[in-house]
């Protein structure tokens, strides 16, 4: 009861930005992970080749790749929980788990405060998704300030005249937008937000960029998993998700305007282009800014996403592991985050994540 309790306190502040089921059902993954009843004195107490970690959605599927691939090779055992961004970074501050992840990187000052190291992993592509009659995947063009104003609400139906203006030729229904938007505090949110933010001047005044946001209006949904079944429940829906999602499930996606002004297809090919033209020399704490990137056939909603993990770990052993794991899936698992469809980090910038990691043994 015990090591229940302290869990339990840990993540409080976590469970203030998600369901209360939700954070019963990682309460009990992570206890099925601790040492028998009766040992308090850390909250998890598993053995070195155990670790737990929390937080991005969109992470989840290279994680859980990697962490299969990764047991078998390694012996270390990763159990993941996909709870969203906000909650990764308050579990592994509380100290509930061995490492959080965010798609939304922590300020330098948080960092600091809380002792925690932060490295990104891989790179991808957040996307619009939709459900509108007649219209095929790929199909709709979209750009960042009709996509504000259907998130506004100032855009109210896809035979908008903004709308039809991009698609030219195009047969528009005239049907409701419905936008869904992340319910739970979200890197995803934040990605998003923040590309609203920077290519809207109404939404930068209006609404910002966080995880979470006041959204003037929509639907919530948790989980890019639970944005996307939304979505294709919903004549006229629009949401946003990581790419993996949308392709894995069949959502249909639509193309985006780059800053060049050419419309972009959401693929492995303009999420590559993007990230080529990121500038990691100087991204502070490695946060670095893909969004709305120069160039001809960028993906304009690109971004990394990030790891955080504790300079000092009360368990040396399990810090240890940690670092094996990254290590290992950094050598091994650039052909798995392809076929996943992210894109893995250059080479240089692995070096320099090794090079600067405060746990290695």
């Amino acid at each position: 009861m015990a090591l229940h309790g302290r869990l339990w306190s840990a993540m409080a502040g976590s469970c203030e930005e998600y369901d209360m089921l939700s954070c019963h059902r990682l309460l009990a993954a992570l206890l099925l992970t601790a040492a028998p009843a009766g040992l308090t004195l850390s909250v998890v107490q598993a053995s070195a080749a155990e670790i737990t970690g929390a937080g991005s959605s969109f992470a989840a599927p290279i994680y859980q790749a990697w962490g299969d691939k990764a047991k078998a090779s390694t012996g270390i055992a990763l159990n993941y929980q996909s709870v969203g961004s906000s909650a990764g970074q308050n579990l592994v501050t509380a100290g509930t788990v061995d490492f959080g992840a965010s798609d939304a990187p922590m300020a330098a000052e948080k960092l600091a405060s809380a002792s925690l190291y932060q490295f990104p992993t891989v790179m991808g592509g957040i996307v619009p998704i939709v459900n509108i009659p007649g219209i095929a995947s790929n199909q709709l063009k979209l750009n960042g300030p009709v996509l504000a104003d259907i998130y506004l609400g100032t855009i109210t139906s896809w035979n908008d005249p903004k709308i039809a203006a991009l698609n030219p030729g195009v047969s528009l229904p005239d049907v409701a937008i419905a936008p869904v938007h992340r319910a739970d505090g979200s890197g995803t949110s934040f990605v998003f937000t923040s590309y609203l933010t920077k290519v809207s001047p109404a939404w930068k005044d209006a609404v910002g960029a966080a995880t979470s946001v006041q959204w003037p209006g929509g639907a919530g949904a948790r989980g890019n998993d639970g944005v996307g079944a939304s979505v294709r429940a919903t004549e006229g829906g629009i949401g946003y998700v990581e790419y993996a999602y949308a392709r894995r499930n069949a959502i249909p996606t639509v193309l985006l305007q780059d800053k060049a002004g050419e419309f972009v297809s959401p693929d492995l090919t303009s999420f590559s282009a993007a990230a080529a033209a990121a500038d990691w020399d100087h991204a502070s704490h490695f946060a670095v800014d893909m969004l709305d990137g120069a160039g001809r056939g960028v993906w304009p909603i690109m971004s990394a996403t990030f790891v955080l993990v504790p300079t000092a770990p009360k368990d040396a052993s399990r810090g240890a592991a940690v670092w094996k794991f990254f290590d290992y899936s950094f050598r091994s698992g650039d052909g798995t985050a392809k076929s996943l469809d992210y894109v893995a980090l250059p080479e240089s910038v692995k070096q320099k994540v090794e090079a600067e990691y405060p746990v290695k043994h």
